[in-house]
This record gives structure tokens, C-alpha cells and sequence, in this order.
């Protein structure tokens, strides 16, 4: 029976497989870290950062940014859709 989510809890916990925990318990002896829970940690959030970083940052070829910078020195002419939308845009923005 599945247990209710105790939101005022800061624990984690998940059932892993033994040769996980092992090959787990074996780099956190290789790192050098605390226990296994300061490797654990440092590890999901070192990769928690560099997929939160992928996601929010978009890298661009120098040919794209070059594309990218002449648009905003020499923006295209409104055409009528953005006319339009510009149109019914709230007064007070």
C-alpha cells in the first residue's frame, strides 16, 4: 500500500537495487565524500544544475548569432499580423 506524501519532510527515499548501491558505495569511497548521502546529494545536484542549465540556455552557432544580432540592428518591417497584434495589445502597456 502505497504511503501519502508527507510534505513537511526534507527526506528522500527510494528503494535501489544491490549492485546499484554497491557500485554507489564504491564511487563514494573513490570521491573521497563524507558518506553516501554527501555524494548522493552533491551528485544529483551537480547533474540537477548542468540539466536545469540545458534547458534554460540556448547556445547558438556563430552563423545563428550572427543571424540573431543583425535582426535586432535591422529588424524586419512589421507585416500585418504584427500590426494586428500589436493593435490589440492593452492600452495601458
Amino acid at each position: 500500500m502505497p504511503r501519502a506524501a508527507v510534505s513537511d519532510n526534507e527526506r528522500l527515499s527510494f528503494r535501489i537495487k544491490p549492485a546499484d548501491k554497491a557500485m554507489i558505495l564504491r564511487a563514494t569511497e573513490i570521491a573521497g565524500a563524507a558518506g553516501i548521502t554527501d555524494f548522493v546529494l552533491r551528485t544529483v545536484l551537480e547533474a540537477s544544475r548542468d540539466i536545469i542549465e540545458r534547458n534554460d540556455r540556448i547556445v547558438l552557432s556563430e552563423r545563428d548569432t550572427l543571424k540573431v544580432l543583425e535582426a535586432l540592428e535591422n529588424p524586419p518591417a512589421p507585416n500585418e499580423k504584427m500590426i494586428a497584434a500589436a493593435r490589440a495589445l492593452p492600452a495601458d502597456l
